[in-house]
């Protein structure tokens, strides 16, 4: 789950693909009645109960309110979604969800779901995907931290949070150097010229290597958010700015930056899909937090291997 665009579907089919890579049995099931193309085809699909295209030229409905319709619709007829989960209760069910935030933080309709699902003795854990692009802009980030935090507050099930699109940053949490940066050299024996342009290459590839160290230290306050981004956004503001539109929400930004550091419960777990290191650390925590694999029996090889 999360906001539109923040990866999604990416992060579910990068799951499926490297759940099929360890030889894990596992099946996409789609939950958004407005969804067009899939990377992988899903095992179970709410288009086959209703789509939003039919809600919204039947009642003339909004995409918004459609969509609330069509997850309401699929709660008020539950046993489709039983009987065809039946076929997998042992497996691994990924569930793309929708993109509107409604969903998960104001309305009961997804807290309704997995509850049912709990009562179908299934594991369940949500994943609040939210994109590394966020982080440009602090305000927007706040924005999506308070929206994380309202889902877990209001679905009341395990829950990790991921920062999806991590490998679009350079860095130890995004994408990997091909090679190092080349070492300082400081025994030139070349010309003035040649020596001029050596000293400030290394000058240039040392400002690198510092813009690269304070990078990571400043995604380590965005991955545990910390509430003092905000508290420096608002310092850097003028006088009349403060005097302006700007200083009104001053006392809100405040409430909201205490409002973060008194629940202190969303943290972000990075995600880079072209690192399979990276992958898997994200699945083991999902693993971790529903207790997947502690109650399945041991499987037996599919053949059996004969002694002389």
């Amino acid at each position: 789950m999360g906001p539109a665009g923040s990866g999604k579907s990416t992060f579910c089919s990068t799951m499926l693909t490297h759940c099929q890579t360890i030889g894990r049995k596992v099946h996409l099931v789609n939950l958004d009645p407005a969804a067009e193309h899939f990377e992988y085809e899903p095992t179970i699909d709410i288009r086959d109960l209703i789509t939003l295209e039919d809600v919204m030229e039947e009642l003339d409905y909004g995409p918004n309110g459609g969509l609330i319709y069509c997850l309401e619709f699929l709660l008020n007829n539950i046993d489709w979604l039983e009987e065809e989960i039946g076929n997998y209760d042992d497996d691994y069910l990924i569930f793309d969800c929708p993109g509107q935030i409604e969903l998960y933080t104001h309305f009961p309709i997804m807290r309704r779901l997995c509850e049912q699902l709990q009562r179908w003795n299934m594991n369940i854990c949500g994943v609040y995907c939210l994109e590394s692009q966020f982080i440009e802009d602090k305000n927007k980030y706040f924005s999506g931290v308070l929206s994380a935090m309202s889902a877990m507050v209001n679905l009341e099930i395990p829950h990790i949070n991921v920062m999806t699109k991590m490998d679009l940053i350079q860095g130890d949490y995004g994408n990997k150097a091909e090679q190092d940066l080349p070492e300082d050299d400081d025994n030139d024996d070349d010309d003035d010229e040649a020596t001029d342009q050596k000293r400030q290459q290394r000058r240039k590839n040392r400002r690198i290597k510092l813009e690269q160290i304070m990078t990571d230290r400043e995604l380590d306050r965005y991955l545990d958010p910390d509430p003092m981004l905000m508290v420096d956004e608002n310092n850097r503001l003028t006088d009349e700015e403060l005097a302006g539109r700007a200083g009104k929400f001053h006392a809100l930004n405040q409430a909201i930056v205490q409002l973060i550091d008194d629940y202190s419960m969303v943290s972000f777990i990075p995600l880079n899909i072209t690192d399979d290191d990276s992958i898997e650390y994200v699945l083991s925590n999902i693993d971790h937090s529903m207790q997947y694999g502690e109650d399945l029996e041991p499987k037996e090889p599919d053949d059996a291997i004969e002694l002389e």
